[in-house]
């Protein structure tokens, strides 16, 4: 009886933990008729970043910042250069493990209505959300936010236009 209870009081410590932290879900991999973020686009002068936040989270490790941002978009996915110096790649769709040095994490990209979404889930549970939209045809808009426990951290949203 007693090893019974310790089994059953055991299981549901290891589910408990195992259920607390998110499970991302994936995105579309459909192109919206019309969209296209390809260019070559600079931030405004009123949106330009102070320093990254430095809350302890590690998904700021998977944040680029840039001012002036080339964005190729093929039929599969997203390439996006930051300042000319780093590029990330964004296959429509994707759910994938990534990771910067020993730092691990999920991430799922794709479209969602007009907007190409990617969601980035460190292993403690901290989500970077980012958001590139077209607002017209000569302003792109990114949105950046990190969420620990439905708790909002950081909240930006940057305007870039096309150079």
């Amino acid at each position: 009886m007693r090893l019974a209870l310790c089994i059953a009081l055991v299981t549901v410590v290891l589910l408990g933990g195992c259920a607390s932290r998110e499970e991302l879900t994936a995105k579309g991999a459909a192109i919206p008729a019309g969209v296209d973020l390809s260019g070559q686009w600079q931030l405004r002068a009123s949106d330009r970043p102070g320093r990254r936040s430095a809350d302890g989270s590690l998904v700021h490790v998977f944040l680029e910042m840039g001012e002036a941002l080339k964005i190729t978009q093929t039929d599969f996915g997203l390439f996006i250069s930051f300042d000319r110096a780093i590029v990330e790649e964004y296959r429509f769709g994707e759910k994938r493990r990534i990771s910067v040095g020993e730092i691990e994490a999920d991430r799922v990209s794709g479209w969602e209505d007009n907007a190409y979404i990617i969601e980035t889930l460190d292993m403690d549970g901290v989500k970077l959300i980012e958001t590139y939209r077209l607002v017209d045809a000569r302003t792109l808009s990114r949105s950046i936010v990190v969420v620990d426990d439905d708790e909002r951290h950081v909240d930006v949203t940057q305007s870039f236009d096309r150079s």
